[in-house]
């Protein structure tokens, strides 16, 4: 699963991502978009759209203008305008779907702003890329030392070449403001490079990093989100979850992005519950709710009575309302228990060991049984064998005793 950048060298190993050939995740496709409109020819000889999406390192998409008198396909590497000089990245999209990502990002097709698309890359171009490609991670570490050196608040999470090597990005993450103009000499000094210091947000961080989430599975910022849309507490408590920072954060520090996934579901479904606030009156006392069951439908009261210790009950949706419209009209139910709906007994089925292949140690006693069998077989058979011969030669055994003597 290789991208046309991932050419193997003498050794077998892959290169270009050096993603080891894994390119399915955090690699060749990552951010990966399916063209549904591929095979699909404009309609009424319309103009095939001129912009194209194309990808560089980590996921980092940019629309550039191609030339009408080339076709270019996704796969291709091309060799793409940039301020100054040049960048090599991956077409990852192109025709009418490259239009409806650009009204999506609020990117206006006929603006002048779009850089232009110069050609696909030669070798090398793409020679020179994988040079670059190649210095960053050991420019990452020689720029976190020189950042220690300085005694500078921040962390470089990663670097990022451009496709001429001509200049570097390097992404770090600070609490506070950081003065890097100090960082920024010694580092054009030892690489001779144009440097660009771009600070990024925990979340972007662990999306250029990656890794896996408690889910086991990639993380969602690393493979496939793009939009980082912020998440709140609210969100857990409206799921119903315990706020435990360690459980609800995820590796950036931060809320967990899938708390938002599943929250206008619960929020459509709490629409249907009576106010948790209410407290259910009854004659000789009063009812709290400390718990809802989004699922099951269900509410959890703790029942607080006069001389008699508190107890908990669960009552379903349509019971709390019920005591609720009494209440308004004045009448306060002596108990709650004719409003707790017992629930039926599920009669689980009876399994019976009919094979006999239900227990792990059902071979055990089979084969001691046998191995004692067996010995004692053996022995049998010795015996039988030695008083056959001693009947066929009575002298045998005489023999022998005097040997002995």
């Amino acid at each position: 699963m290789a991208c046309d950048t991932c050419s193997n060298n003498k050794t077998g190993t892959p290169r270009g991502c050096k993603s080891n050939g894994t390119c399915e995740s955090g690699g060749c496709n990552k951010m990966g978009v399916f063209d549904w409109l591929a095979n699909m020819e404009p309609s009424g000889g319309q103009a095939p759209f001129d912009c194209i999406e194309v990808r560089f390192k980590n996921g980092r998409k940019a629309f550039y203008r191609a030339d009408s008198s080339h076709s270019y396909h996704t796969g291709d590497v091309v060799v793409v305008e940039v301020s100054p000089g040049h960048d090599v990245g991956v077409v990852t999209l192109t025709g009418e779907l490259v239009r409806i990502q650009m009204s999506k990002k609020g990117v206006n097709p006929s603006s002048r702003d779009i850089k232009k698309v110069y050609r696909k890359a030669t070798e090398s171009d793409i020679a020179k890329w994988q040079e670059a490609r190649e210095a960053e991670y050991n420019t990452m570490h020689r720029a976190r030392t020189v950042a220690l050196e300085l005694g500078l608040q921040m962390k470089i999470s990663d670097v990022e070449y451009q496709g001429d090597k001509t200049k570097a990005t390097f992404y770090y993450t600070a609490d506070d403001r950081v003065d890097f103009r100090e960082l920024i000499k010694k580092l054009a000094d030892a690489f001779k490079i144009r440097i660009e210091m771009r600070q990024i947000g925990a979340r972007q961080e662990a999306g250029r990093l990656g890794g896996i989430g408690s889910c086991g599975r990639e993380l969602c910022c690393s493979t496939w989100l793009t939009d980082f849309r912020s998440v709140s507490t609210g969100s857990a408590r409206y799921q119903q979850l315990s706020l435990n920072p360690q459980k609800l954060a995820g590796q950036c520090g931060k809320l967990k992005c899938c708390l938002n996934y599943e929250l206008d579901v619960y929020v459509d479904a709490l629409k249907d519950f009576p106010d948790t606030n209410t407290k259910l009156q009854l004659k000789n006392g009063y009812a709290v709710n400390i718990k809802i069951d989004v699922f099951k439908r269900l509410m959890w009261y703790q029942v607080y009575r006069e001389n008699m210790p508190s107890q908990i009950m669960s009552l379903t949706i349509d019971s709390v309302k019920e005591i609720i419209e009494k209440n308004k009209a004045g009448n306060k139910p002596e108990e709650l228990t004719r409003f707790v709906e017992m629930p039926t007994a599920v009669e689980e089925p009876k399994y019976e060991n009919v094979v006999g292949q239900d227990d792990l140690k059902r071979f055990d006693n089979k084969f001691k049984g046998n191995k004692g069998r067996q010995g004692g077989n053996r022995n049998n058979n010795r015996r039988k064998n030695n008083n056959r011969k001693n009947q066929s030669n009575p002298n045998r055994g005489q023999g022998n005793n005097h040997a002995k003597r």
